[in-house]
């Protein structure tokens, strides 16, 4: 198992499925190379001051460690993103949380993609040509 490390992973996995727990939001995205998986790990400012920030991401990782690989799909990349909930949180229930987490049915987000004409009501298409009647 390797970690990703670059910006552009994160924000592809970003786009992927996710599935919500009290300590953590697990994102997940099929890849298409042959790879190991890959997880990454992030907390945001919102949730405290670096040493806090850090405890979090120590206890992620922790879980990570414990957790069977075996539960994980192979070929895919994984970011946790920790919560604030994560310091408080009874370990043995996060671990829990976390294989419940790559079990459970993931709700498939697609930001930035343009919708569908079908889905966009009232609009034209993007390749319809512009029309402009005058008045008679």
């Amino acid at each position: 198992m390797d970690r990703l490390r670059q910006r552009a992973d994160f924000l592809a996995v970003a786009n992927g499925a996710r599935v919500n727990s009290p300590a953590f939001v697990l994102q997940s995205r099929p890849r298409d190379d042959g790879g190991p998986i890959r997880i990454g790990f992030t907390v945001t400012k919102k949730n405290g001051n670096a040493p806090a920030r850090n405890r979090i991401r120590r206890r992620l990782r922790e879980l990570v460690k414990r957790l069977d690989p075996v539960s994980m799909q192979p070929h895919h990349d994984y970011v946790l993103v920790g919560r604030r909930d994560a310091l408080s949180r009874d370990f043995a229930t996060m671990l829990d949380d976390l294989r419940m987490a790559f079990t459970k049915p993931a709700r498939h987000t697609h930001k930035g993609q343009p919708k569908a004409p079908s889905e966009r009501r009232g609009q034209r298409p993007s390749h319809a040509p512009a029309t402009s009647r005058k008045p008679d």
